[in-house]
């Protein structure tokens, strides 16, 4: 089993299918084997995701640092909340128990973590692949800035084309699959 850290909103955001994207890719996560890890809160983009994964039947693993359990709104129902003492060490676990990421729709705390896991993946600090799920095309403006910062020469291209988008959870899934088994 692989466990998927994800990162995405304490929020729900307005338009629906941001959460009804979060819960299919919830529940193929649980129908492919793989577990989650993610922030560890039962509300938002968050809660969802857990409550679709282990509906389905598989494992979710939150991490939350300790000044955050009652502000986020700790997830109890978990397969384990690991809580540790603050942001940085929030990362450190998340990435320590995910054999890949994900990034779904949120706000500056999601792409906080998710630029965070790719730069280290630049670093050479980790291998494991990075996937954005991009859905209503939320991320549409992000990837083009990426491409963009390519054209500039600030980015290189084989680095970009490390990450992995698509619209549809299933299709996300596969991709990262496969540089899984690479």
């Amino acid at each position: 089993m692989s466990r998927f850290c994800v990162y995405l909103g304490s929020r729900e955001g307005r338009d629906p299918q941001f959460l009804e994207a979060t819960r299919r890719l919830g529940s193929e996560l649980a129908r492919r084997g793989h577990g989650l890890v993610y922030g560890g809160a039962r509300v938002g983009l968050m809660g969802s995701l857990a409550d679709a994964v282990m509906a389905a039947g598989g494992e979710a693993i939150g991490v939350m640092p300790d000044h955050l359990v009652e502000r986020e709104q700790a997830h109890h129902g978990l397969t384990e909340l690991v809580r540790v003492r603050n942001m940085h060490d929030r990362k450190a676990s998340m990435a320590a128990h995910a054999d890949a990421f994900i990034v779904l729709p949120g706000g500056i705390g999601t792409l906080e973590e998710f630029f965070e896991a790719w730069t280290w993946h630049y670093l050479g600090l980790h291998d494991k692949p990075i996937g954005v799920l991009d859905t209503a095309g939320f991320y549409a403006p992000l990837l083009a800035f990426l491409d963009n910062t390519v054209a500039h020469g600030f980015l290189n291209g084989r680095t970009r084309a490390e990450l992995v988008d698509a619209s549809e959870p299933a299709e996300l899934l596969d991709a990262l699959e496969q540089r899984l088994r690479l």
